[in-house]
């Protein structure tokens, strides 16, 4: 008697589409290189220039944190999330971001006395010696680091026009419009640059957890964006503090016994 096999069965089924590589996924909105005007190549220049690992030395000034901290006026998070929305909000942080607007529209618009001028009140109006300290240093570091790595025009304009000192966010200000970096998202990401570094140094000092670091940075998100909004309506005549006592812990901090900050 003759026994029947059954066919074996084919796992593998053909497919209906012809072989041959198959066509890139369409990318979404929010998946391009832009966004919200912002090319990719601007976003990288921002996150390298106003990464800690830049090397500006920011990373060694607290602003008066470490007085504050001493004098007993920040503790925890709650007291040093506080303390960083007034400085951003009424003092440090909006007047840079006035200054750093006025030399992103000066480069922008080819003012060549609009820059001179900024650049002379930034390094005019600072209150403290150690303020200049910083933001003075923190502008020839970002000059000089920025003109070697990733040149342009403004950059040298500005050091032909202004030979004295430069404060900081003139320098990155005008880097920014040096390089086509549109004035909103610029003037955004060195808002949040200035409020990590204060945070980071408050976390030293403290100290302060790194979850905890991250939830003051997180609740200060809302006034970071309303600071730059400001900022971007505001005139120089705008510039101006109401942080007395931020200031008095600047000048209390040049006669501290123990310092870990240069400010």
């Amino acid at each position: 008697m003759r026994t029947t096999m059954p066919k074996a069965r084919t796992l593998v089924r053909p497919s209906p589409r012809k072989r041959g590589p198959r066509p890139a996924s369409p990318l979404r909105k929010n998946e391009r290189s832009t966004s919200g005007g912002l090319e990719a190549a601007a976003l990288y220049r921002l996150m390298t220039w106003l990464s800690p690992a830049y090397p500006v030395g920011a990373f060694s000034y607290s602003s008066g944190l470490e007085w504050a901290v001493e004098a007993g006026d920040i503790s925890d998070g709650e007291t040093l999330r506080h303390w960083l929305e007034a400085m951003l909000s009424q003092g440090a942080g909006l007047s840079d971001g006035i200054f750093f607007s006025a030399a992103h529209r000066a480069v922008a618009g080819g003012d060549d006395p609009a820059l001179i001028g900024t650049a002379e009140l930034a390094a005019a109006l600072v209150p403290t010696r150690e303020r200049y300290l910083e933001t003075t240093t923190l502008g020839r570091a970002f000059i000089e680091v920025t003109r070697a790595a990733w040149p342009c025009p403004a950059l040298t304009r500005l050091r032909e026009l202004w030979p004295g000192p430069v404060a900081y966010p003139v320098a990155v200000g005008t880097a920014c419009a040096g390089h086509a970096i549109a004035l909103a998202p610029a003037l955004h990401a060195f808002l949040t640059a200035v409020m990590a570094n204060w945070v980071s140094a408050g976390m030293r000092l403290i100290p302060l957890g790194h979850t905890d670091g991250q939830r003051v940075l997180k609740a200060l998100e809302p006034q970071v964006a309303r600071t730059a909004q400001r900022a971007l309506a505001a005139q120089l005549d705008d510039v101006g503090s109401a942080t007395f006592r931020a200031d008095l812990a600047s000048i209390r901090h040049e006669t501290q016994y123990t310092r870990l900050f240069r400010s």
